[in-house]
C-alpha cells in the first residue's frame, strides 16, 4: 500500500479518543466526488446530522444533493464471538449498539477515513472513497490481521431525501441482480445500485427514532428515520480485502483494487504538484487535499464544461463570493493554475450589470445577485492567476468584461452600488444583504451596512489598480484608473475614527458613522494596496490583536460591544442572529497574519499566528477547517465542518509567509 501521501501518525488518533463517545462523535470525516456530491459522518460512526451520509449523490450537478446510502453497520463473526462495529443514538437517549469501544484507531490516507476495529487477535480496516467525477462510493473492508477467517454481516440503510433533512418513507422496491441488489424509493426516482462480493438479502424495514444530536443543537429537526434495504454477508480470509460499491450511476466500476489505486494515483498527483509551491510542509499537503475537495465542476447552460468552488461542507453550494475569494489559495498556491483559469472564465460568464453571482439555488433557477464585494474579490482572483501565470490570452479575453464592471459600478447597478463624489463605493437597500457579513432571517437583516463599507472600499480601490496593471500589461492607457484609484485613495481617509485608533466600519450609512469594532478594517492592511498611514496601520493591527484576535481567527465583533454574542447556537433566530456578532471566522486569520507582517516585517512571527489552526485538523473535521468558531473561550468550532475560504485563506497565506 502506498502511503506517501501524509505520514500515517500525522493525522491518526487512537483508543483513548475513539473510545470516547463524547469525542468522537464530534470528529468528522469528509470525502467528495467533484461534481458536487460527497459523503460524510463521525468518527464514531454515529449520525449526529442531517448530512451524514455514504452517499449524498449530486443529482444535478454540482446540485440537487440527495441522500441515499445512509450508513452500513457492520457485525462481525471472528473465532466464536461476535461484535458490532456500528453505532446508533435512538430517540431515548439509548446508544445501541456502541461499536466505537472496538474502535483501536482511526486515521487518514490522504482524504480517505480509515477505521481499524480490534477484535480479539484480528484487526478489520475499512475505508470510504468517491470515484471522481461520479455519485459513487466505494466501502472497503479488509482483515489486515488475523488467524482465521472473519465473517461479516453488513447492513444497509437507505433513505431517498434533500440532503438538507426530512425523512422520505417511499415505496422502495428491493431486487436481487447478478452481482448486487438494486433498489428504488419510488416511481421517477433514481436507483441506488449496491454491488459486492458475497451472499445479498433483500429487507424491508424501516428503523425508526434516529436521534441526531447536531441537529437537536440547531433547532433543525433530530428524529429521523431510516430503510434497511439489504443485508450483505461476506468472508474474509486473513490478507484479503472485499469492496462494497454504492452507485447512482447507470454504470460503476465494481473493481475495487482498480478504484482504490485510482484514488491513490490521483491524491499523490494533487501532492506532487502542491509541493513545487508549498514545499515539504505535510501540514500543507494534508490542506492541499483539503482543497480538493471544494474544486467542482460545474457544466455551464451551454454544455460547455466550467469549474466551481463549494463554498462549505455540508450544506453550502457555489456561493461567488467564497469562489472568488477562496481561488487563490486552493488553486494557485495548490499549483494548479489550470483551475483558477476556468472558474474565472466559468463565472465571467455570469456577469450582469457589472456584478457576479452570489448563489447558484437548487433546482436550476436564476442565480442570485445579491452581493457588492464578490464581482471586487474576482479582480483579486485575476490578478493572482496573472502573477502566476503571465497568461496574457486570458486577460486580453476577460478585459472588456471588466472594464465593463468598472463602468457599471461608476454609473450605477443594482442595490444603489455605485461610486460617490468622494470616489468612495456605496451600496445598500434597506431589504438586502450586500457584504460577507451577510445573514438574514426573513425580513430581518442582522447586519445591514448599508451605506460605504471599509472593506468593500480597500477591495474597489484594489480592483482599480489591477485594472491598472492589466491595462499597462496589455499596452493600453491606464491613466483612467490611476485617476480612479487616486481619487478613491483620497476619500478613503473618511474611515479613520480618530477617538477610537481604528478604522469606521461603515460611513455614510443611514445612522452616520458606524464605529462598531469590527474585523473589516483589517483588509485595508492585508491587501496590496495601502491605504493607512504606517502609523494608523499599526494601531488598528494593536486594537485588532486586543479584542477580535482569537485561536482560530478573528471575532466579528468587539466583546465589548453590547450587541456581543459569544456563544454560536440555538434555532435558526438565534445562530444567525450570532454569526456576525462576535462569532470567530477562521478565513480572516489568514489576513491578519498578512497584515501583521506587512507592518512588522516577521514572517515566522505571523506564521506563528496560524499554528492553532494546523492543531485544529484533528478537532473537527479531520484534515480540514471549520467554518466558524464561538467567540468566547475555548473557541469550539462552530458551522460547516469544512469550509473552503478557512482552507484557501491558511494555503494562500502560508505560501506567501514562506522563508
Amino acid at each position: 500500500m502506498v502511503r506517501a501521501i501524509v505520514t500515517p501518525n500525522y493525522l491518526h488518533i487512537g483508543r483513548e479518543t475513539c473510545g470516547n463517545l463524547a469525542i468522537a462523535e464530534r470528529r468528522e470525516w469528509l470525502v467528495t466526488n467533484g461534481i458536487g456530491g460527497y459523503a460524510s459522518g463521525t468518527v464514531a460512526g454515529l449520525l449526529t446530522r442531517h448530512y451524514h451520509g455514504l452517499l449524498v449523490a449530486a443529482l444535478e450537478p454540482p446540485l440537487g444533493r440527495t441522500l441515499m446510502l445512509v450508513k452500513l453497520d457492520e457485525i462481525a463473526r471472528y473465532r466464536g464471538q461476535q461484535v458490532e462495529f456500528g453505532c446508533n443514538r435512538w430517540g431515548d437517549g439509548t446508544v445501541d449498539p456502541t461499536g466505537y469501544i472496538h474502535l483501536e484507531a482511526f486515521e487518514l490516507e490522504g482524504t480517505t477515513p480509515v477505521w481499524h476495529y480490534a477484535l480479539a487477535d484480528a484487526r478489520l480496516s475499512k475505508r470510504v472513497w468517491m470515484e471522481r467525477g461520479q455519485n459513487t462510493t466505494y466501502v472497503r473492508y479488509s482483515l489486515s490481521r488475523g488467524t482465521a477467517p472473519m465473517q461479516l454481516s453488513l447492513r444497509a440503510f437507505l433513505n431517498y431525501r434533500d440532503h438538507h433533512g426530512g425523512s422520505v418513507m417511499g415505496n422502495w422496491q428491493v431486487w436481487r441482480v447478478e452481482d448486487g441488489i438494486d433498489m428504488v424509493a419510488f416511481g421517477g426516482a433514481v436507483p441506488l445500485r449496491l454491488r459486492g462480493m458475497g451472499e445479498w438479502t433483500p429487507n424491508g424495514d424501516w428503523y425508526r427514532h434516529f436521534d441526531l444530536q447536531l441537529e437537536r443543537y440547531r433547532g433543525t429537526g433530530c428524529d429521523e428515520n431510516h430503510f434497511h434495504g439489504a443485508t450483505l454477508e461476506m468472508t474474509l480470509e486473513p490478507g484479503q480485502s472485499l469492496t462494497l460499491v454504492a452507485s447512482a450511476e447507470t454504470e460503476c466500476d465494481d473493481d475495487g483494487e482498480a478504484a482504490w489505486q485510482r484514488r491513490q494515483d490521483y491524491e499523490m498527483g494533487l501532492c506532487d504538484r502542491a509541493r513545487g509551491t508549498l514545499g515539504e510542509d505535510q501540514r500543507l499537503q494534508q490542506l492541499a487535499l483539503a482543497a480538493d475537495q471544494f474544486i467542482c465542476d460545474r457544466p455551464l447552460s451551454d454544455g460547455t464544461p466550467g469549474s466551481t468552488i463549494m463554498a462549505g461542507y455540508p450544506w453550502f453550494g457555489d456561493w461567488g463570493r467564497d469562489t472568488a475569494i477562496s481561488l487563490p489559495g486552493l488553486t494557485i498556491a495548490t499549483g494548479r493554475p489550470e483551475i483558477a483559469r476556468s472558474i474565472l472564465q466559468t463565472f465571467a460568464r455570469y456577469f450582469d450589470q457589472g456584478m457576479m453571482p452570489n448563489v447558484f439555488p437548487d433546482g436550476g433557477l436564476e442565480p442570485d445577485y445579491n452581493t457588492v464585494d464578490a464581482i471586487l474579490w474576482y479582480f483579486q482572483g485575476v490578478q493572482a492567476y496573472f502573477e502566476a501565470t503571465g497568461d496574457l490570452k486570458l486577460i486580453e479575453a476577460l478585459y472588456p468584461a471588466l472594464q465593463e464592471v468598472i463602468d457599471w459600478h461608476l454609473r450605477g447597478t443594482r442595490y444603489n452600488i455605485g461610486v460617490d463624489d468622494d470616489g468612495l463605493l456605496y451600496a445598500g437597500a434597506a431589504d438586502v444583504q450586500l457584504t460577507w457579513m451577510d445573514a438574514k432571517i426573513d425580513d430581518w437583516v442582522v447586519t445591514p451596512r448599508q451605506g460605504k463599507a471599509v472593506e468593500v472600499n480597500a477591495l474597489w480601490y484594489n480592483a482599480l489598480a489591477v485594472m491598472a496593471g492589466l491595462a499597462q500589461a496589455l499596452g493600453k492607457d491606464e491613466s483612467e484608473y490611476q485617476q480612479l484609484a487616486a481619487r478613491t485613495r483620497g476619500g478613503f481617509h473618511r474611515f479613520w475614527y480618530e477617538a477610537g485608533g481604528y478604522c469606521y466600519d461603515v460611513v455614510d450609512s443611514p445612522e452616520g458613522e458606524d464605529a462598531r469594532l469590527r474585523p473589516n478594517q483589517i483588509f485595508a492592511l492585508s491587501l496590496p494596496g495601502s491605504l493607512l498611514t504606517n502609523a494608523q496601520s499599526r494601531a488598528v493591527l494593536e486594537v485588532v490583536s486586543q479584542e477580535l484576535l482569537t485561536s482560530y481567527g478573528l471575532r466579528s465583533l468587539s466583546p465589548r460591544d453590547e450587541q456581543y454574542c459569544g456563544e454560536y447556537g440555538g434555532d435558526r433566530w438565534q445562530r444567525d442572529g450570532a454569526y456576525h456578532q462576535g462569532t470567530v471566522w477562521s478565513w480572516l486569520l489568514g489576513p491578519f497574519a498578512e497584515a501583521h507582517y506587512k507592518v512588522y516585517g516577521n514572517k515566522s512571527q505571523a506564521r506563528r499566528f496560524l499554528d492553532p489552526l494546523f492543531d485544529h485538523l484533528v478537532a473537527g473535521a479531520m484534515g480540514s477547517i471549520s467554518e466558524i468558531f464561538d467567540g468566547n473561550a475555548p473557541h469550539t468550532p462552530r458551522g460547516c465542518f469544512a469550509q473552503a475560504w478557512s482552507v484557501a485563506e491558511l494555503l494562500r497565506v502560508m505560501r506567501q509567509l514562506q522563508d
